[in-house]
């Protein structure tokens, strides 16, 4: 779980993001819309690239999507001794705090942006579902 903080870093490297804070306040709503459903697209087409990509020994980011304006990262978890209900008992609780701090921390911008991030996570064996955190600005200001 720490290389999904690397991850989360590639957020920050892309200009797209570096002067939206600025920007929003002069863009009327449809065009402020517009313009993240752009920058996500770019985002998802540079990102994918490089995936597959392993973060640690259990985890993978295997896409990057998008819908609407939400960045949809999946990863896929192999917890070979692990059933899914033991990870989904075990580590929600753990990984949904990790996560949401490093994603309001990395992405801040695109969260500042109105550009929502969601982070799915799917067994490895079964496809099942395991986890999904939709992180917003508003929820980063929970942190605080």
């Amino acid at each position: 779980m720490k290389n999904i903080y690397l991850t989360l870093l590639l957020l920050t490297q892309f200009s797209w993001a570096a002067d939206t804070h600025n920007r929003i306040e002069d863009l009327p709503q449809k065009e402020m819309i517009s313009q993240n459903k752009l920058i996500i697209n770019l985002f998802v087409a540079e990102i994918s690239k490089t995936l597959p990509k392993e973060i640690d020994k259990y985890t993978q980011l295997s896409s990057v999507t998008s819908k609407d304006v939400t960045l949809i990262y999946t990863f896929v978890i192999n917890a070979e001794t692990k059933s899914d209900e033991a990870i989904r008992k075990e580590d929600h609780s753990r990984m949904k705090s990790s996560v949401t701090q490093g994603v309001c921390q990395s992405s801040k911008r695109f969260l500042d942006a109105q550009i929502n991030i969601s982070y799915l996570y799917i067994s490895a064996k079964t496809k099942a579902e395991l986890f999904r955190f939709d992180i917003t600005q508003a929820e980063c200001l929970h942190l605080k």
